[in-house]
């Protein structure tokens, strides 16, 4: 039984190999080497590197300025995701089988459009002729001057990743039974009670899914930024694109840009596993 679960996992296990293990440890190689191959820590201390002289700092001017900048509009679009989400989510897991496939089938329908049109599509609504201000438009108000700025870029990325929020917090809900919330009714428990000690609980390991996979590429993506923010403003996605196709590339750079946003990404998805108190609920540790 054990070699033919081996076999079954072999084509898995080539293909992380190919397509994740050879890649990080390019990145590795590169963030650690110069040009002629020798060990060297140059990449990732000019990461950290600013020049007082120009007036520069190391929180304004610098590498890790765009990072902190990336992880803060990450961070915005998980928790907007997150409000969004979690009362649809809900109410999707409570509707008819029917109801359910249907409102599911229109969260993924614009997945299946591809990610550059749909980024296009955002810049046409929020621009000064677009739809939103000739709607605001009617009622004598406007045009709002959304396009290019850190509110376009937070709603771009909103609209790309949350069915990315939705889904994993519906395949968790929908599992939660009438069961569990009658018998916290049928035990006084109000509706609040209910929520806070009933469904929450069960819905912590779609939230921490959730907000995993809607993070991680909000911080790291490059074309949205660019398109709905224009050039004022890039995030840590744009800077390592440029330091590997841009006018002056730099694959040392770019790839120790890289790996610390690995490292930092893996930081915030541990801290976010530290909060997962779902097995509670199953050792008896939620009481109403």
């Amino acid at each position: 039984m054990k070699k033919k679960t081996t076999a079954l996992a072999a084509p898995f296990g080539i293909w992380m190999a190919i397509f994740t293990i050879v890649p990080i440890a390019m990145v590795l190689w590169f963030a650690f080497t110069d040009a002629n191959g020798q060990f060297t820590l140059a990449n990732v201390q000019e990461i950290f590197a600013f020049d007082p002289s120009k007036g520069e700092t190391l929180w304004e001017d610098s590498f890790v300025s765009t990072i902190l900048y990336s992880l803060w509009l990450g961070f915005l679009t998980t928790v907007i995701s997150l409000i969004i989400a979690y009362p649809l989510a809900f109410s999707i897991s409570r509707a008819t089988e029917r109801v359910q496939l249907t409102m599911v089938m229109l969260v993924m329908l614009p997945m299946w459009m591809n990610f550059l049109l749909r980024t296009q599509a955002i810049k046409s609504l929020l621009s000064e002729s677009g739809l939103l201000n000739q709607f605001i438009g009617l009622f004598g108000f406007g045009p709002l001057e959304i396009l290019n700025t850190d509110a376009a870029i937070v709603i771009g990325l909103v609209y790309d990743f949350l069915p990315y929020m939705i889904l994993p917090l519906y395949s968790v809900m929908v599992k939660i039974g009438k069961s569990e919330i009658e018998a916290a009714q049928d035990l006084g428990a109000n509706t609040f009670s209910v929520f806070r000690r009933v469904v929450l609980p069960l819905s912590v390991p779609g939230i921490l899914n959730g907000i995993t996979m809607v993070f991680v590429p909000s911080v790291s993506t490059f074309v949205i930024s660019t398109l709905l923010g224009g050039s004022k403003r890039m995030m840590i996605g744009d800077v390592i694109e440029s330091m590997f196709v841009g006018e002056a590339p730099n694959m040392g750079v770019g790839s120790a840009l890289s790996l610390v946003l690995m490292v930092l990404i893996f930081l915030c998805m541990a801290c976010t596993r530290l909060v997962d108190k779902s097995d509670d609920y199953e050792k008896g540790g939620l009481t109403l």
